[in-house]
């Protein structure tokens, strides 16, 4: 598994404009049956995939956290949210609230979440290839398939399927 996540940024790379040429095209006229297509991907590739074998998501990437994340991970900690921010959070560049470090904080040397029941959004529904109107969010998916195994794999059965 950690050979394959070592190749994963150079197999995206390899896969970049290929990925972006499908992509343009499923945005301008996307399979009809497409969101039952990829929750299908999805599952079955979840079926097999153990991200607790993995974490590169937590371990190279930060998810962005919302009011409510916050308020709800502060809550968590039995701490105020201003004061959760201020600890954990910094704004980036887009005004968005990420961690201030990589690998996440809350991951422990298990792979484990140590908030996992209160987790930020963005880490629930990652790698987001089950997501509704899945050919929105093209941009972001091609940078998943760098990051998460997963994603690769569910991406290029896709593109099997469709092509």
């Amino acid at each position: 598994m950690q050979e394959f996540i070592d190749q994963l940024p150079q197999l995206a790379k390899d896969k970049h404009n290929e990925n972006k040429k499908f992509f343009a095209k499923l945005k301008k006229k996307p399979p009809k049956k497409l969101d039952n297509m990829m929750q299908e991907l999805h599952d079955d590739e979840f079926a097999t995939t153990d991200c607790l074998q993995c974490a590169n998501c937590c371990k190279t990437t930060g998810p962005l956290f919302t009011d409510k994340d916050v308020e709800r991970i502060a809550k968590f900690f039995r701490i105020k949210p201003r004061q959760f921010e201020a600890q954990y959070l910094q704004t980036d560049e887009d005004g968005d609230l990420v961690l201030q470090q990589t690998p996440c904080t809350f991951l422990g040397a298990d792979n484990y979440c140590s908030i996992y029941e209160v987790r930020p959004k963005a880490c629930r529904e990652y790698p987001h290839t089950d997501r509704k109107k899945f050919q929105k969010i093209s941009s972001l998916t091609i940078k998943n398939v760098a990051i998460c195994p997963a994603a690769y794999n569910i991406v290029e059965k896709m593109k099997a399927q469709i092509l």
